[in-house]
């Protein structure tokens, strides 16, 4: 992909994860219901829902730096080893900042 397909395609992810915190802030905003067994399921609820946030705000936060490398010229290289990122892992996570080889020494 050249650079202007990569920065389309992270935008458009970006785009997307951004709605869904909307959505995901404008549940968190619902005020509990008075009714207790109500109340408990909501408060568990809303608990996923924090996770799916801190989740996507970590998930724009890893766009935004692929779009720094892609602009600073480093994208498609790991930023551990330095070496080429495969392309296939490149399509599957296109804001991913480490190789396969290096992603597998984090686990």
């Amino acid at each position: 992909m050249n650079k202007t397909s990569v920065q389309t395609v992270l935008q458009t992810m970006k785009d997307d994860l951004v709605r869904r915190l909307g959505a995901i802030d404008a549940d968190l905003c619902v005020a509990l219901e008075k009714d207790s067994e109500e109340r408990a399921t909501q408060v568990e609820n809303d608990e996923v829902l924090r996770e799916m946030q801190a989740e996507g705000r970590d998930q724009i936060a890893a766009i935004d730096a692929a779009i720094d490398r892609l602009n600073d010229g480093t994208y498609g290289r790991c930023v551990k080893c330095h070496h080429p990122i495969g392309k296939e892992r490149l399509t599957a996570v296109p804001y991913t900042p480490f190789c396969i080889d290096c992603a597998k020494s984090f686990r």
